[in-house]
């Protein structure tokens, strides 16, 4: 016999129940994906740069849209004064590029005027030191607004797939007089190995590595470059026969002005393997040095190859 409650059956409290509950959870499933939808699309939005704050009530699940979308209003309000402290930074180098070349070109101009002329041998030191000084200054703003473009974004590298051996051969070929005057040979492997690399900074790298092997091979000694072809990278070797470098400072010479004990009366303002460092890293890649006192060193460049 069914039983009745106040007039009722049973199984249609039961059905009425069943049905209740159906809803509740179909309207909770509803509104849960159009929160998360709504979620995803403030999401998405402030990706693209385009967000924009709406209303939104104060049930729970709002609530949590709402500080989303407070957090997202503070972060493109973030992220546009980021744009325009950038944006500054951007003139500020260019001026700086642009104040200091001039100067520096006239400097180097009328000391090469002063050597034409006829000077006693004590101020033609004095010019010879000047000139030497310019070019160093010179080569200094020239590295550091390298270093600075790449470290606000400001230039961006565009890798492409192709051989490495046009880019190692300009660059063997721009070293090859300096190396030559040292009496110091200078080997460039042939090699049909690929990456995927910007050539324009990459060559940059390497020639930082090379013109680190050139100042710091002895007469007589010699400089090899090389590229290996792995499975996921390709690896760029300058192997030189110099001093070697302490296994102490082979963590530290990357670090930008970093000099090493045996490079203090050397050329140069230690921010050479920084910036080659950096390129590498912009590209996906890594560089790592091996080195031992009195055996020289090899300086390793990672591409990847996909």
């Amino acid at each position: 016999m069914t039983k009745i409650y106040m007039g009722v059956p049973a199984a249609a409290l039961a059905i009425t129940a069943v049905a209740a509950a159906a809803a509740a959870i179909l309207w909770s499933r509803f509104h849960t994906r159009r929160v998360m939808r709504r979620l995803d699309r403030m999401l998405e939005t402030a990706i693209q740069g385009t967000f924009s704050e709406e209303a939104f009530d104060e049930s729970l699940l709002s609530a949590v849209e709402t500080k989303l979308a407070h957090y997202l209003s503070a972060s493109a309000i973030s992220a546009k004064n980021v744009a325009a402290e950038k944006d500054k930074i951007k003139s500020l180098i260019a001026d700086i590029s642009h104040q200091t070349k001039t100067p520096i070109a006239n400097i180097l101009l009328y000391a090469q005027l002063l050597e034409e002329q006829a000077l006693p041998p004590d101020s033609r030191a004095c010019v010879q030191a000047l000139e030497g000084q310019a070019e160093k200054l010179q080569s200094l703003i020239e590295a550091l607004v390298k270093t600075s473009r790449l470290e606000t974004g400001i230039l961006a590298f565009h890798p492409k797939a192709g051989p490495l051996s046009p880019m190692l051969e300009d660059a063997a070929a721009q070293f090859a007089p300096k190396a030559a005057a040292k009496n110091v040979s200078l080997t460039l492997v042939p090699s049909d190995a690929t990456a995927v690399f910007d050539a324009k900074w990459t060559a940059e790298a390497v020639c930082n590595l090379l013109d680190n092997a050139v100042k710091y091979t002895p007469a007589g000694g010699s400089i090899l470059v090389q590229a290996i072809p792995y499975e996921l990278f390709c690896r760029i070797n300058v192997t030189d026969t110099g001093p070697g470098i302490p296994e102490a400072e082979q963590s530290k010479i990357f670090q930008r002005f970093y000099r090493a004990s045996a490079a203090q009366e050397a050329e140069g303002v230690g921010i050479g393997l920084y910036l080659a460092r950096q390129i590498a890293e912009g590209q996906g890649g890594y560089i790592k040095v091996s080195s031992r006192p009195g055996k020289g060193a090899k300086f390793s460049l990672y591409l990847p190859r996909g």
